[in-house]
Parts: structure tokens; sequence; C-alpha cells
């Protein structure tokens, strides 16, 4: 059976997992608009047989949801994804726990380090307004 711990955690996120944020273009208009401006996450996506660790760290983290996610690609699989949205949850457990545990991927380092900069412009309400929607935007092409 197997038991997560920090390092196993480390190791599978600088693997498969991601650090994102969407931030809508403010320069592009659209008819059909998203709901937020800026919608941060942070999942973690592994094909069907391995799906009981995306349960376990649901476990692990308290918070996070665990979902079907289907792929039309050619030579690809359907996949689960376990995905932590809410912005309180991001903040107070997973920011926290890889702070405190860093990724050893130069790359995951690196989201992870906008990721958290984005959510504090988030935090202060600059996703709000089009001069810090635009300042985001740009911050966010520099994620991998």
């Amino acid at each position: 059976m197997l038991m997560l711990n920090q390092n196993y955690i480390i190791g599978l996120i600088d693997g498969e997992g991601s650090f994102t944020v969407y931030i809508r273009n403010p320069k592009e208009k659209k008819e059909v608009k998203r709901r937020v401006k800026a919608e941060p996450k942070f999942y973690v996506k592994l094909v069907e047989k391995d799906k009981e660790i995306l349960y376990k760290l649901k476990k692990f983290f308290s918070c996070g949801n665990v979902y079907f996610q289907k792929d039309r690609r050619k030579n690809h699989q359907d996949c689960y994804r376990y995905e932590v949205a809410n912005r309180k949850d991001l903040r107070n457990i997973i920011i926290p726990f890889f702070r405190k545990h860093p990724l050893k991927i130069e790359s995951k380092q690196t989201d992870f380090r906008i990721f958290c900069d984005l959510m504090r412009l988030i935090d202060k309400g600059e996703h709000l307004n089009l001069k810090g929607l635009e300042k985001m935007y740009k911050i966010k092409q520099k994620m991998h």
C-alpha cells in the first residue's frame, strides 16, 4: 500500500504536476467571455490505472477534487486529474506545503514562484482592473 510523504509528493509534482493561472487576455475581445478574469489552479494528471494516487493526494491535502478527463487525441488515454482551484486552499494549504518542501526541477520552481506572485496580485485585487490584468497577463506568459 502506497503511503504518501512529502518526498513522494515533491517527486510526483516535479514530474506530473502543474501550477497555472488562467489570465484572460485584456486585449482580446471575445463575444463569449469566461466568468473569471484570473483563475489559479494546482493540478496533477495521471492515467486511469494510477487514479488511486490522486485520491490519496486529496486526502493528504484535505482539499481539492478528483475529476475524470477525457482525451480525444490519438495515442492518448483518458486521465484523472486532482485539482485545487479554491483560492483559500491554494493560499493556506498548497502554497505553504511547497514553500516548506521545495520542488527540485528548476522549471517547476519557476512556475511555482510565478504562481505565488500571481496569487499575491489576485489577493490585492489587481485582476479586477485593466492595468493590473495586463500586468498579470504579461507575467503569466513566463510560465512553462
